[in-house]
């Protein structure tokens, strides 16, 4: 193989990988889908190879599942999943700060950069328009995160809140967005940083973590009330076929079935920068 010919494959997968993490994080990819190397490498009209490389990437990062015999499948994170993402990085950034000398290297030169990326998160958010939010978003905390000196955390991190907004983008669409799931932080953040003001910047990011895991207890609440209305709709259809039943004969002489109780709707809220 040539060197052209391996960079143009590397370039390939890398291009493949982006634009299916833009498919996944605009909820176009949504969470349990199934797909083969051949359906992509088909969708996109390139050989098998840079798309199973690619695929692979994304598996790496905790984006998609792969089953040996079925294929990739986007990741179904669950509510758990995301309380445990936002207490890592919780864990991490405050360890971070304990001696952030010797851990994190502010630029002054980069603080325009992510000045920018805050003020278009947060005007994103206010207006609603969530695809637009997402890539400032990331965009935002991948810049903090090149003061962080450790180049393993800074991606431990990225790759944190990439999964977090893949398992909030469908509940976002389904929901909607308001200040009650959307952290609005970003240029205090950025202000408290560039200041050098250390405990402002810990009170900011305890806001920012915080809010995430609120949103977490929600979501539990609301799934565990809805667990509990359709156990209740199951019980009640069962009651009612057993009262028909008895009105109309014996077993099996004309007695009605009752219908089965539908499945209620997946539980979940609205996420947003908590993600």
């Amino acid at each position: 193989m040539s060197p052209s010919a391996g960079v143009t494959r590397s370039t390939l997968r890398q291009q493949i990988a982006d634009a299916l993490r833009d498919e996944v994080l605009a909820g176009r990819l949504p969470p349990g889908r199934e797909f083969t190397v051949k359906q992509i490498a088909e969708q996109y009209g390139v050989s098998a190879t840079p798309v199973r490389e690619a695929l692979f990437d994304l598996s790496a990062q905790g984006l998609l599942a792969s089953d040996q015999h079925r294929g990739f499948q986007v990741r179904e994170f669950t509510v758990a999943d995301y309380r445990a993402m936002a207490e890592a990085r919780a864990l991490v950034v405050e360890g971070l700060f304990r001696d952030p000398a010797e851990r994190v290297a502010v630029r002054p030169e980069g603080l325009a950069s992510i000045r920018r990326r805050a003020a278009e998160a947060v005007r994103a958010a206010k207006g609603g328009d969530l695809d637009v939010l997402i890539g400032y978003d990331l965009r935002f905390w991948r810049e903090l995160g090149q003061f962080v000196l450790n180049p393993y955390i800074a991606d431990f991190l990225t790759r944190l809140r990439v999964q977090a907004w893949v398992f909030a983008v469908h509940r976002l669409r389904r929901d909607g967005m308001d200040e009650n799931v959307l952290w609005f932080g970003h240029e205090k953040l950025v202000e408290a940083i560039a200041r050098g003001d250390r405990e402002q910047v810990h009170a900011e990011m305890r806001s920012y973590y915080g809010h995430a895991l609120a949103w977490a207890d929600r979501l539990e609440a609301r799934e565990a009330r809805e667990a509990r209305e359709a156990k209740g709709s199951g019980e009640g259809h069962e009651v009612e076929g057993g009262v028909e039943g008895d009105t109309c004969g014996p077993p099996g002489t004309g007695s009605a079935m009752a219908p089965e109780p539908s499945e209620s709707p997946g539980g979940t809220g609205s996420p947003g920068h908590c993600a």
